[in-house]
């Protein structure tokens, strides 16, 4: 799938190396990661999923509702099956 934006590809691809190193090799391992997402994961459910992540940070009763939905915790499920895909793909 292609509908994912550069500036979301970038942003991932930051993201990874920031937390795997600043190297070429990685670069392209990242680059690859987000790739194999975009297929599996369309980019609205990519972003949903993101979003459910990061208010499940947060505290208070808001955070709670992004624990507890099954539909949200269907949602997050599907973004860490594409990122373990990637993982083993491309690292």
């Amino acid at each position: 799938m292609n509908d994912y934006p550069t500036n979301a590809r970038v942003e991932y691809a930051f993201a990874c190396m920031a937390t795997n190193g600043q190297t070429r090799d990685m670069l392209d391992r990242c680059s690859c990661a987000i790739d194999r997402i975009a297929e599996v994961l369309p980019y609205a459910d990519y972003v949903g999923a993101e979003t459910i992540l990061r208010m499940r940070q947060t505290t208070g009763e808001r955070s709670g509702m992004f624990r507890g939905m099954a539909a949200l915790t269907e949602t997050v499920a599907t973004l860490r099956r594409a990122e373990a895909e990637a993982e083993i793909i491309c690292f």
